[in-house]
């Protein structure tokens, strides 16, 4: 009788912990996108905050609130992998490369190799390099050469 009693005691516990797991299942899945909500709020806040102490530093200039709404209109994302792909799949050097950008070749491949990332405004020309082909960029070379 003991051995009956203590097996289901542990057929209960176990689909229990079964029911449980489903339940916080969920609430695991809301609390990350929580955080991750939290997060891209505190460092919009922190640009704000740095956008704002710039703009009082300066008082007789302008803000200027069309490029700061269309750089957060555009979201734009980087990858390290996704750099070196690139600059591969156009056949150019990382000199080359940071030539069309406006960066220097030591910057790409520290970008590349994921130690530092690039800055903001070097964001927009990468993005602008993602539709273009080799003949277009090589012409684009041509022309900063020149």
């Amino acid at each position: 009788m003991a051995n009956l009693a203590s097996m289901l005691k542990s057929e209960i516990a176990r689909v229990a912990r079964r029911e449980l797991r489903a339940e916080l299942q969920g609430l695991k899945k809301a609390s990350g996108a929580y955080r991750g909500e939290i997060a891209r709020l505190k460092r919009r806040i922190g640009a704000l905050e740095q956008q704002v102490k710039r703009l009082a530093a300066k008082p007789g200039r302008e803000a200027p609130a069309a490029a700061a709404d269309e750089e957060s209109d555009q979201k734009l994302r980087f990858s390290a992998k996704g750099l070196a792909s690139q600059r591969k799949r156009l056949g150019l050097s990382a000199e080359a490369f940071g030539a069309l950008i406006g960066a220097s070749g030591q910057s790409v491949y520290k970008w590349e190799s994921g130690k530092i990332r690039p800055r903001a405004r070097h964001l927009p020309r990468i993005a602008e390099l993602r539709g273009m082909g080799k003949r277009e960029a090589a012409a684009r070379l041509q022309a900063l050469a020149a």
